[in-house]
């Protein structure tokens, strides 16, 4: 498999991109990959891709489960956790929930080392994407990524936090999103940026082969996904260091 499974659009406007960036702290770069490379990726997360579960409800360390473990939970132990993550949010405490796979871990771990998930890790780490980071965001010490793939189905959110982890050299957090292409504002899903005061400043529609950068620390969220959306929401989320 050769790049094409990840070619940047070269004709993306670098500096317009750069001076939203520096302006506002965030930017979406729609139409980020040439059209084959994003459907290709969807395909890989549609058909291809393991999905655990991460979890977290107020002060419990984040969870993430793997596919066995999730299938070796009898229904009544599923519907428990469901019902601690959501008395959490309902609480106003910070909770989570949402399908993933943790790329870096199972590239480390040697999980599927030939596998396209891997192979996309190592284009994130490679020239051309952390080079087009650096150009966007103006960071030229921007070094490496780390990575997970995310799936929000009917019942997912991400509750609001800030990304504050700057001793461990986050710099940028970014979402490629390849959520279909008609994805409807009722379903829910979107990244909202917050306000000291919790309102919504800006929200982004899942768009599909579009890239979000944001300079972190910075208040954000992901809305829940309304019981009745048809679709899911994919994506491939992380943030790249300094270090």
């Amino acid at each position: 498999m050769t790049l094409s499974l990840f070619e940047i659009n070269p004709a993306l406007d670098r500096a317009a991109l750069r001076a939203k960036f520096l302006e506002h702290g965030r930017v979406q770069v729609r139409d980020f990959l040439k059209p084959e490379a994003a459907q290709t990726i969807r395909g890989v997360l549609e058909r291809e891709t393991p999905w655990g579960l991460a979890c977290q409800a107020g002060e419990e360390p984040h969870t993430t489960l793997r596919p066995e473990q999730i299938q070796a939970m009898r229904p009544e132990e599923r519907q428990a956790l469901a019902q601690k993550i959501y008395g959490a949010a309902a609480r106003g405490e910070y909770a989570v929930r949402f399908a993933n796979y943790p790329m870096l871990e199972a590239y480390l771990q040697g999980w599927d080392r030939n596998g396209p998930l891997a192979l996309l890790l190592e284009h994130i780490n490679d020239a051309p994407f952390l080079q087009l980071a650096r150009d966007i965001c103006g960071i030229p010490e921007l070094r490496k990524a780390d990575a997970q793939a995310t799936l929000f189905a009917p019942g997912d959110f991400l509750g609001p936090h800030t990304d504050s982890h700057v001793a461990e050299g986050w710099r940028v957090a970014y979402v490629m999103n390849f959520a279909q292409a008609d994805w409807h504002p009722d379903w829910g899903g979107y990244l909202h940026f917050l306000d000291e005061d919790g309102d919504v400043v800006e929200g982004w529609r899942p768009r599909f082969n579009a890239l979000n950068l944001l300079r972190v620390p910075q208040s954000h969220m992901v809305s829940y996904v309304a019981p009745f959306a048809p679709a899911r929401r994919l994506a491939i989320t992380g943030w790249l260091r300094d270090r």
